[in-house]
């Protein structure tokens, strides 16, 4: 994760929305065909778009006095218990309208474009109900066909036990195998099915039965695992074969290991920690054991009201002992790993799609270094320049 090649004086060619070659511009021997846009990013940095693996960035309302009553002591699991946190954020879904969730989805993902991602995960789990997350997962695959942006549905069915399943948790976990993931998996809705694996949600004999039938329906799995406690969520992840196992606040050793050898990447989430205000997942010892580490922003708006990417990259070399390029290759090739999409996206690499930011920096370690500031001037998606 720190074999970041640098090339000084360099070029990149997009042709047809693929990176058709990169390298030193004394090596260049073409001439540029009628029609190619050339431009100049003398005295700039050219990166990857970042990859943001892990979001639930399409919600209605806010909840931001749940963030000031945070401030005077409260915590995030109290607010919960006293009907905040996602039940807050479940009314407000339940009665927007599709329209409404794209809509304000939409200025999102144009924000964040602007702030270098091109690629992005959405999951649903804000409605707890059939009708609700078809809803969105309805809302976010139109945004994917409509928007520049690659989306990336995520189900998340699984996400907290709905006010109305309070008394019978159960009869919702049988809502979710036996209606949510087939009728979700038939309309291809989602890429992926997702699980909240957590003491008080859904343990893991119910996570596992979950992610096993969404995997039937073509959902490849991905847990939220030790966020609260260690309960063993990344063991799960290692043993159904997950794309990632995201937060890991409180993961084991045993769980380390785990991840190490099935191959899945942890996903951490830094914003959180920092907007919540308590324990990092231990980053430095994942990587250290050999474990693929990404980072995501987790944007959404209980605990972690911010998309910047670049802000995650500066709280995971200062809170979490990060290097600088282990925390860009997290917010991009590793990134794309947990979306299992490394082989098209996440790197500078002929063949890749032409995803690339031009950030006004005279270093790359700028960008998490000066933060609070957006670096980011131009964002190319798919060879195509965007205007934001």
């Amino acid at each position: 994760m720190r074999n970041v090649d640098i090339l000084n004086n360099a070029g990149v060619l997009c042709e047809n929305g693929k990176i058709t070659w990169v390298g030193v511009m004394e090596d260049w021997k073409r001439t540029l065909p009628d029609g190619f846009t050339e431009i100049d990013a003398s005295g700039k940095v050219v990166l990857p778009g970042f990859v943001d693996s892990h979001t639930h960035m399409m919600f209605a309302g806010n909840r931001a006095h749940e963030f000031a009553l945070r401030s005077q002591g409260a915590t995030y699991q109290q607010i919960a218990e006293a009907g905040g946190g996602i039940l807050n954020t479940i009314t407000h879904v339940r009665a927007a309208s599709k329209k409404e969730l794209k809509k304000q989805t939409l200025r999102f993902l144009n924000a964040m474009m602007k702030h270098g991602t091109t690629t992005v995960e959405i999951k649903s789990g804000y409605g707890l109900d059939f009708d609700c997350e078809v809803k969105m997962l309805e809302a976010i695959n139109e945004l994917k066909d409509e928007e520049m942006m690659t989306v990336v549905p995520t189900f998340i069915g699984a996400h907290a036990y709905p006010p109305e399943y309070k008394q019978k948790k159960q009869a919702y976990v049988e809502l979710i195998v036996e209606k949510m993931i087939p009728y979700v998996g038939k309309k291809k809705l989602a890429v992926f099915c997702d699980v909240f694996c957590e003491k008080g949600y859904f343990e893991i004999e119910d996570s596992e039965k979950i992610l096993n039938e969404g995997k039937k329906w073509g959902m490849a799995p991905k847990v939220h695992a030790e966020e609260l406690n260690p309960l063993g969520g990344a063991e799960l992840a290692a043993r159904i074969g997950a794309a990632s196992a995201d937060h890991l606040e409180h993961v084991t050793e045993q769980g380390i290991t785990a991840l190490r050898e099935a191959g899945v990447v942890a996903t951490l989430l830094p914003g959180v920690s920092f907007f919540l205000n308590h324990g990092y997942a231990p980053a430095r010892k994942l990587i250290d054991s050999g474990v693929a580490v990404a980072i995501a922003s987790d944007f959404n708006p209980g605990s972690c009201m911010s998309y910047s990417m670049p802000m995650m990259m500066t709280i995971a070399c200062t809170q979490m002992r990060m290097t600088p390029e282990e925390a860009l290759v997290a917010s991009t090739l590793n990134a794309a790993a947990a979306l299992n999409m490394a082989s098209t996206i996440g790197s500078i690499e002929v063949g890749k799609n032409a995803d690339l930011i031009i950030a006004d920096v005279p270093d790359w370690k700028y960008l998490a270094y000066h933060f609070g500031t957006n670096h980011i001037v131009a964002t190319i998606k798919n060879g195509t320049i965007l205007e934001l």
